[in-house]
């Protein structure tokens, strides 16, 4: 993992803000089955011509600002037209993914995982979704009031932590911490299944303890938390359930929130897991090799809107075991080099 994640959410913000005029919108009930799967150029890397829709996640955080980019980028530079959308993601994402309401989504690289071998939220219903890209990492941001008391996992014993968002990949990991921290997340945490906007308004309020957050650097809720409570509020280490974070999935791994990203006095150890942007199988070859070549190709318009896709790399793009790389994105990140 690189170090040199210095940011400032300035650019963030004006840019998610510029972007999310253009680019969000609702859901839709059906996306177009000429984009998904059929049409002239779906076995090239020439996107066809269609409607396509992406579920991205909590309004104040990375999916959200990159998935109104990306949107931005499909509709600029090919025929098919694309929306995104807030959602509670990864869990979700999937699921509806799989439902055809969502043609691309964005998911931690744990909750894919469970997806795509059955287990966790997915337990016997294994999701037929490959990835596009693993792209940038999001960090588990584990955020306490001081005055809780609060200096470890161990420590959430019968507190106020907000979980986040449900069917989120941010609840699945935090259930994962609790868990190996010896707890029972449906009995030993007083557990506030909270998007992000409604966990920092708590943090505020006094009405939470702490909470759990997954997500890019820097995510704009977490500025604005870290901003408006300055030392009322400190990171927690959660670097010693590692291990066996490990053993529930290998794709954790250590990393550290930069002071600068946050303005904190020291640098913050934390867990990470990459993130992939997943596609349904029957996506058409064409499509597939388009949106990523794509991605790759203006990276730098996606670091204009959140210095997170500064990440983005053809080299590791490739890495998203177990889910498989489409047929299409593996055509597209083998001519990148």
């Amino acid at each position: 993992m690189r170090h040199s994640r210095v940011r400032t959410s300035v650019i963030a913000v004006a840019a998610t803000a510029a972007l999310a005029l253009t680019a969000c919108g609702g859901k839709q009930d059906r996306t177009s089955d000429t984009a998904a799967s059929g049409g002239s150029g779906a076995d090239s890397c020439t996107a066809t011509a269609g409607q396509i829709t992406i579920a991205t996640g909590n309004s104040t955080g990375v999916y959200y600002a990159l998935g109104g980019g990306l949107a931005q980028l499909i509709s600029t530079n090919t025929d098919l037209k694309a929306t995104a959308a807030e959602t509670g993601a990864s869990v979700q994402n999937i699921q509806q993914l799989v439902d055809k309401k969502y043609d691309i989504a964005f998911s931690l690289a744990d909750t894919a995982a469970d997806a795509v071998t059955g287990k966790g939220a997915f337990e016997g219903k294994k999701a037929d979704v490959k990835a596009l890209a693993r792209i940038y990492s999001n960090y588990t941001q584990v955020v306490v009031s001081k005055k809780s008391g609060i200096t470890k996992v161990e420590d959430f014993k019968g507190k106020r932590i907000s979980t986040g968002s449900p069917k989120s990949g941010t609840e699945v990991i935090a259930n994962r911490l609790i868990e190996a921290a010896g707890l029972d997340p449906a009995k030993d945490v007083k557990a506030q299944r909270l998007d992000l906007t409604k966990t920092v308004d708590g943090m505020k309020d006094g009405s939470i303890d702490g909470l759990v957050w997954s997500g890019g650097l820097p995510t704009g809720g977490i500025t604005d938390l870290m901003t408006s409570m300055g030392d009322q509020v400190q990171f927690v280490d959660i670097t010693p359930l590692l291990p066996k974070l490990q053993e529930a999935n290998p794709v954790y791994a250590e990393d550290v929130i930069p002071s600068a990203t946050y303005k904190t006095a020291t640098d913050a150890k934390t867990v990470v897991v990459p993130n992939l942007l997943l596609v349904r199988s029957d996506m058409s070859e064409g499509n597939a090799c388009a949106l990523t070549k794509l991605i790759f190709d203006k990276k730098s318009d996606l670091e204009k809107v959140h210095p997170a896709a500064k990440d983005l790399d053809p080299a590791t793009a490739k890495e998203a075991d177990p889910v498989e790389l489409h047929p299409g994105s593996k055509k597209a990140l083998d001519g990148l080099g």
